[in-house]
C-alpha cells in the first residue's frame, strides 16, 4: 500500500476489475478491511469501503451518498449512460419514492402467497428430474432454469426468446464497472439480447394480467408516465433473474462445500428460512455498487470532496469479522440480519421477497429427496464487474 495525497487515506494499489480479483474476490478482503474504515484506489481514482459499520452508514446516508449520478464507475453527471437509468436503483427521492411505490404495490406479500402453490409445484417436478439421475449442471438445470420458467411468466413476457435475460442482465451488471475487456465482451453478447428486451417491455408485447401490465395501469392512472412504465418494466428484467439465478447457484455451492450443513438442514428443517440469507452472506451475489457524494463529506476524520466516486464492497462487509463472528463459515444456525447481500437502506433490493421465495420453493422440493450434494467436477467461475457468478457447477444430487 501507498498512501494517497491526504496522508491519513491509505493508497491500494491492485485492479478490483482485474480477472484475478473477480476470480477470488473474498482472498483480498481481509486486506481491503485491514486498510482501514476508507481507502483511496489508485487505478480508478475512487474511494473505497470494506467494512459493515461505515457501508451501513453510507447506504442509510441516501442525501450524501447519492445514486442518481449512476451506481458504478460512470458519473451520470459527466457522462452519458450507456441505458436510461435505472428509475429505481439509479433515483433519488423523490423520483424514488414515486416509482418504488409503484412496485411494492404490484410486488405485494399477498400477491407472492398466491404464487408458491404454482412455484412449488414447479420445483417439485424440476427436483424430481434430477435426483438420482447422476451428474448434473446446477447453474444451467436448476439455478437458470427455475428463474426462466417462472419469473417471466409472472410478468406477462413473451415466451419466445427467455433466455435473452441472462446476456441482458450480465452486460447490465457489468456495465456498473469500468469498460474492460469483460464489459466489452458482455457488450457484443447482449446486442440482440437489448434489442429483445425493449420490444418486451412495451405494453403491446406483454401478456394482460401480468405485473408487466399492472406496471402500464399505473401509468394510466397517471402514477407515471409511458416511458417511465417501460423502464420499471426493465428493471424486473434486470434485477429480477440473474441475480437470483446467481444466488441459487451459489447456494447450491455453499452446500456442495459444507455437507454437515446440509445435513444439519435435513435434521432441522425449520432453519429453511434462514438458509438464503447466509448464503448470501457468505458469498454475495452482488458484490459491490458505487456512490457519489453530493457534498464534502468527514468520513473516518478525513474530507472525501463533492462528487467523489466510493466503491462500496458488500462482499467484504458480509465478513466483517467486526460484525461476524467466524465469518469465515458457512452456518444456516446463524442470523445473518444486516447482511448486504440485498444492499441496505431506501435502494435496498425491492425484489428480495421474490428472490427467496424462489430460494424456498427450491430447498423445500430438495429436503425430502436430496440426502446430499456432492461434486461432480470443479465449478467454472463467470467472470462479471459486479456480480459472483457461476458458468457451471457440476453436482450429483444423491436421492435419499
Amino acid at each position: 500500500m501507498t498512501m494517497h495525497a491526504d496522508a491519513s487515506i491509505p493508497s491500494i494499489d491492485i485492479d478490483v476489475f482485474g480477472d484475478d480479483f473477480l476470480a477470488a474476490p473474498y482472498s483480498r478482503h481481509d486486506l481491503l478491511r485491514g486498510a482501514g474504515p476508507l481507502f483511496w484506489l489508485s487505478k480508478y481514482g475512487v474511494y473505497g469501503m470494506a467494512r459493515h459499520q461505515e457501508i451501513s452508514a453510507t447506504l442509510k446516508d441516501w442525501q450524501t451518498f447519492i445514486s442518481s449520478r449512476g451506481v458504478g464507475l460512470s458519473d451520470f453527471s459527466r457522462e452519458k449512460p450507456w441505458r436510461p437509468p435505472s428509475l429505481l436503483l439509479e433515483t433519488d427521492p423523490p423520483v424514488h419514492d414515486r416509482t418504488r411505490g409503484i412496485m411494492k404495490d404490484i410486488v405485494s406479500l399477498s400477491a407472492l402467497q398466491e404464487l408458491r402453490p404454482v412455484w412449488q409445484a414447479e420445483a417439485d417436478a424440476l427436483i424430481d428430474r434430477v435426483v438420482g439421475a447422476g451428474p448434473l449442471d446446477a447453474v444451467a438445470e436448476l439455478a437458470q432454469a427455475f428463474p426462466l420458467r417462472v419469473f417471466p411468466q409472472i410478468i406477462g413476457l413473451p415466451d419466445e426468446g427467455r433466455d435473452n435475460l441472462l446476456a441482458y442482465a450480465m452486460a447490465t451488471f457489468n456495465a456498473f464497472g469500468p469498460r474492460n475487456e469483460i464489459f466489452l465482451v458482455s457488450e457484443a453478447k447482449a446486442a440482440s439480447a437489448a434489442q429483445w428486451v425493449a420490444q418486451a417491455c412495451e405494453r403491446r408485447n406483454l401478456k394482460p394480467d401480468g405485473w408487466g401490465m399492472k406496471v402500464y395501469a399505473a401509468a394510466d392512472a397517471g402514477r407515471c408516465t409511458e416511458e417511465e412504465a417501460a423502464r420499471l418494466v426493465r428493471s424486473f428484467l434486470s434485477a429480477g433473474v440473474d441475480t437470483t439465478v446467481n444466488g441459487i447457484g451459489n447456494m447450491i455451492h455453499a452446500f456442495a462445500c459444507n455437507p454437515a450443513q446440509w445435513e444439519r438442514l435435513r435434521e432441522r428443517p425449520a432453519l429453511l428460512k434462514r438458509v438464503f440469507d447466509e448464503a448470501l452472506r457468505w458469498d454475495s451475489t452482488v458484490q459491490t455498487f458505487f456512490r457519489t457524494t453530493s457534498r464534502d463529506v468527514e468520513v473516518a476524520g478525513s474530507t472525501v470532496p463533492e462528487g467523489s466516486k466510493i466503491l462500496l464492497f458488500l462482499a467484504a462487509a458480509n465478513r466483517d469479522p467486526r460484525k461476524w463472528p467466524d465469518p469465515e463459515k458457512f452456518d444456516i444456525e446463524r442470523v445473518a440480519s444486516g447482511h448486504m447481500g440485498f444492499g441496505f437502506g431506501i435502494h435496498q433490493c425491492l425484489g428480495q421477497m421474490v428472490a427467496r421465495l424462489e430460494a424456498e420453493v427450491i430447498l423445500a422440493a430438495m429436503l425430502p429427496k436430496v440426502r446430499e450434494i456432492r461434486f461432480a467436477g470443479d465449478p467454472v467461475r463467470l467472470l462479471n464487474n459486479t456480480l459472483h457468478s457461476l458458468e457451471a457447477l457440476p453436482v450429483e444430487f444423491i436421492a435419499a
